[in-house]
């Protein structure tokens, strides 16, 4: 499953890949990721059961991070 993570650059000085990979048993892969001085933007996709996947977002939520999932294959590659 695939989702773009959203979220400020302040919250982006959070160390949040590795938190969330010491919290969650999930495998991971950024498949894209782009920051400039407002936002950043990163495409993640996980490999895990989707209850473990859905903690793996509300956790991100609770951090501030915006979570959608991903559509269309725009990030395949």
């Amino acid at each position: 499953m695939r989702y773009w993570l959203t979220f400020a650059p302040e919250i982006g000085k959070k160390p949040l890949l590795y938190l969330m990979s010491k919290k969650f048993d999930v495998e991971f892969n950024v498949r894209s990721a782009t920051a400039d001085r407002d936002v950043f933007v990163m495409a993640l996709e996980f490999t895990s059961t989707h209850e473990k996947i859905d903690e793996v977002v509300k956790w991100f939520e609770k951090q501030g991070v915006q979570v959608e999932p991903v559509e269309i294959n725009t990030i395949e590659g």
